[in-house]
């Protein structure tokens, strides 16, 4: 196995589902974009052969991307033959990143049992509800007794997935989902010109970032958006994004005849402009392994209303407040107390020192890869 640094570049291998504008991937391009890729190169293992949101600019980088075929329960022969036969046509990936938890303790087993350095990447807290995600559940069970080293955005998220006794091991990081601070600094100027592009100028405009999923929780937005309105008729609410459960989303919203107050977004490249552009972002998932834009929302001097399902470690500023599901007339008055107050702007260096800005987290994950090259842990 190689152990030269200075004048090789490592490529690393990260397997997913897709390369869509989802929290995990979005993570990720951050770090891409921000580490020396003179010396550590990115390359992706994806589950679809269609062309997804970042496989353009992946390529302008210099990444490769590979793509199988997906788990289906009853295809697991031809799925570890396809990673086998990847892995050894392709011995130049020394390291393989596993973000695709649900079958990471195949592919990751496969990967280790080949020589190859592995590591298990948590971003979430819940794999949902359903037969599926109780099949999921059971899959990913052994992955805690196969990776080489465990990652996860949360403490929260790391537990759920790995186990009480992996957390508390020197096996165990926190990557936190950093983000690219500079481009999330409020600007008066941004927030105008994008309020009057989308025609939001006269409007107290509640927004939402995530995709069309059970996790989400839309229907819970659209209801809560429903009860404001009936009291604060110039409101708008934006919900950008794609997934499974869109269509299903604009037909409630044509129920609830409030589809002309709700706009609809596809997954974008300026979500820092939309931040700005919006008056409050509310984030009620049922379950998150962080929530990356929420970390993005309070960087750009956003207020926040998030449920309690969220992780604490996701506030890093005052301007965000957890609220229980429960309780909807909480989430009104919240609200109301945020259209009737005055943007509090967030200084970047206060929130450089929480440890989410990408520079630190790049530097890490550098600093952990080419350690591992050098055999140091």
């Amino acid at each position: 196995m190689s152990m030269v640094v200075d004048n090789l570049q490592i490529r690393i291998l990260h397997v997913l589902g897709s390369l869509d504008r989802g929290g995990a991937e979005t993570m990720i391009m951050n770090l891409y974009r921000n580490i020396d890729r003179s010396k550590v190169q990115f390359d992706f293992l994806i589950h679809t052969d269609r062309e997804c949101d970042y496989n353009e600019e992946i390529r302008s980088m210099g990444g490769k991307i590979y793509s199988l075929k997906r788990f289906k329960g009853y295809n697991l022969c031809q799925y570890i033959k396809q990673f086998k036969d990847f892995f050894i046509k392709h011995p130049e990936y020394e390291i393989i990143h596993g973000h695709m938890r649900s079958t990471a303790s195949i592919y990751l087993k496969i990967a280790k049992s080949m020589g190859r350095y592995t590591i298990a990447h948590s971003h979430n807290t819940s794999s949902g509800n359903g037969i599926s995600a109780l099949g999921k559940n059971l899959i990913q069970l052994p992955l805690r007794y196969i990776a080489d080293y465990y990652f996860a955005c949360s403490i929260e998220a790391g537990e759920w997935l790995f186990g009480k006794k992996i957390i508390k091991s020197d096996k165990f990081y926190i990557l936190k989902n950093a983000i690219d601070m500079g481009a999330f600094v409020f600007n008066q100027n941004i927030r105008d010109l994008k309020r009057k592009e989308l025609g939001f100028e006269d409007f107290f405009i509640i927004g939402n970032v995530g995709r069309f999923h059970e996790q989400k929780n839309h229907y819970f937005t659209l209801n809560l958006f429903n009860e404001f309105l009936k009291e604060e008729l110039n409101s708008k609410l934006v919900l950008v994004g794609e997934g499974e459960l869109k269509s299903e989303i604009k037909k409630y919203a044509d129920e609830l005849e409030i589809n002309d107050k709700v706009i609809f977004l596809d997954s974008r490249s300026d979500i820092n402009e939309l931040m700005m552009s919006f008056d409050v972002f509310i984030f009620p998932s049922k379950y998150e392994g962080l929530g990356i834009v929420a970390i993005e929302a309070q960087s750009s001097s956003l207020p926040t209303l998030c449920s309690d399902n969220v992780p604490r470690e996701v506030k890093i500023t005052d301007i965000i407040r957890f609220i229980s599901l429960d309780d909807m007339s909480k989430w009104i008055k919240e609200l109301k107390k945020i259209k009737n107050s005055k943007r509090k702007i967030i200084k970047k260096e206060d929130v450089v020192k929480t440890g989410y800005d990408i520079k630190s987290s790049s530097a890490f994950l550098f600093k952990f890869y080419v350690n591992i090259y050098k055999n140091k842990f």
